[in-house]
């Protein structure tokens, strides 16, 4: 498959993949941005349930950054990697793939920051607990 990054292609661990449907778009056919920014949202969360071994919610987005359009019926894959632990936080780094639909072609259309916080079963903040071991 052809790459059309520079960098050699996604970071992280694929997290999420899903397609874009017609549903999904604006006036100008494209695919709203906040879908493609809640897809990224929930592999996020995805990601920091995994490395907190329980509840996590999102606190912050930092610097969201849309490179290209995301179009109907391109493959979104979203890709993880926590690049910074607190004691109650963490910082995962979120990029989002297209796989561009009937083509050959991968391209990076958006990346972000996302933090977030482990909490408990009332909702207050926690420590993030020690990641498992690996068998």
């Amino acid at each position: 498959m052809t790459v059309a990054e520079e960098d050699g292609g996604p970071r992280g661990d694929l997290t999420v993949r899903t397609i874009a449907m017609p549903a999904d778009t604006n006036a100008n056919g494209d695919i709203f941005g906040g879908w493609v920014m809640s897809q990224m949202d929930q592999a996020g969360g995805i990601a920091g349930v995994d490395r907190a071994n329980g509840r996590v919610v999102t606190v912050a987005v930092d610097a969201m950054t849309f490179i290209r359009p995301v179009r109907v019926g391109d493959v979104l894959c979203v890709y993880t990697r926590v690049s910074q632990v607190g004691r109650t936080s963490m910082k995962i780094e979120v990029e989002a793939w297209a796989r561009r639909f009937r083509l050959q072609l991968r391209e990076k259309v958006t990346e972000a920051t996302f933090t977030f916080v482990a909490i408990d079963d009332a909702g207050r903040p926690r420590s993030v607990d020690l990641p498992s071991v690996a068998e």
